[in-house]
C-alpha cells in the first residue's frame, strides 16, 4: 500500500516526530554545554569580585589564579553572603548588590576597608539598560573608580553612600551617570538597601 504524503494524518505524524527528535536534540545539547555554561558564568563572577577589588585585564587562568589568592573565604549568613579578602595584606570585604534599574535588573559587588566603612572599590552591572547612557554603570570604569574612597555612613551611622545629580558631600556622593538620572537613582538604592543589609548582620 502506498503512503499517501499529502494526507493529513501523514502531515500530523510527520511534523510531531519532527518536533519529537528536535526537542530531543536540544536537550541534548543543553545538558552537554551546561557544565561549560555553569563554569563560564561562576568564571565572571569571580572577574567581577577582583573588578570590585580594582584588579582587572586577567584572562580566564589568571582570574582563576588570582581570585583563590585574594579571596581568603565566603561567608554565608542569614541568606546573605560577602567575602572576606587580602590585597597586599590588607583586609578588604566584597559585598554583592542586586537592585532595578531603568529597564531590568542591575547589580555589582563593593570593595570595603577593613574600617567597614571606606569603599576600596566598585563594581557595576545591568541586564537591560540603554547603551551609552545607563550601561555606564558596567561600561565606565571610569565612573565606577568615582567610588574609591567614598564613605558609606554618616555620623549617625545610616547609610549615606549615594549617586547624586549635584554633589553636595562629596565623602559620600558620587556624581550621576550623564543622561542616566534614572539608572544612576536604582544604582543608589541598590547601595542603601544592600549595605544596610549587610551592616545589620555584621553588628550582630
Amino acid at each position: 500500500m502506498k503512503l499517501n504524503t499529502n494526507s493529513n494524518s501523514y502531515i500530523i505524524i510527520y511534523s510531531a516526530v519532527l518536533v519529537i527528535i528536535v526537542a530531543f536534540l536540544l536537550a541534548f545539547v543543553f545538558q552537554a554545554l551546561k557544565p561549560m555554561q555553569d563554569a563560564n558564568v561562576a568564571l565572571d563572577v569571580k572577574k567581577q569580585i577582583l573588578y570590585s577589588l580594582n584588579i582587572r585585564g586577567l584572562d580566564g587562568e589568571e582570574a582563576e589564579a588570582k581570585y583563590k589568592e585574594v579571596v581568603k573565604e565566603e561567608i554565608e549568613a542569614e541568606g546573605l553572603k560577602y567575602f572576606a579578602c587580602e590585597i597586599d595584606g590588607q583586609p578588604k570585604y566584597v559585598f554583592p548588590l542586586k537592585g532595578m534599574g531603568l529597564w531590568g535588573g542591575i547589580s555589582g559587588f563593593l570593595s570595603v576597608n577593613d574600617d567597614l566603612n571606606t569603599v576600596y572599590g566598585a563594581y557595576f552591572n545591568h541586564e537591560s539598560e540603554t547603551a551609552g547612557l545607563g550601561a555606564e554603570i558596567k561600561d565606565s570604569q571610569a565612573w565606577q573608580e568615582k567610588f574609591q574612597g567614598k564613605k558609606i555612613f554618616d555620623a549617625n551611622g545610616e547609610v549615606a553612600l549615594s549617586v547624586v545629580k549635584k554633589v553636595d558631600n562629596p565623602d559620600t556622593q558620587v556624581d550621576c551617570v550623564t543622561g542616566a538620572t534614572l539608572t544612576s537613582n536604582g544604582v543608589s538604592d541598590m547601595l542603601r538597601d544592600c549595605m544596610k543589609q549587610y551592616m545589620n548582620l555584621l553588628k550582630k
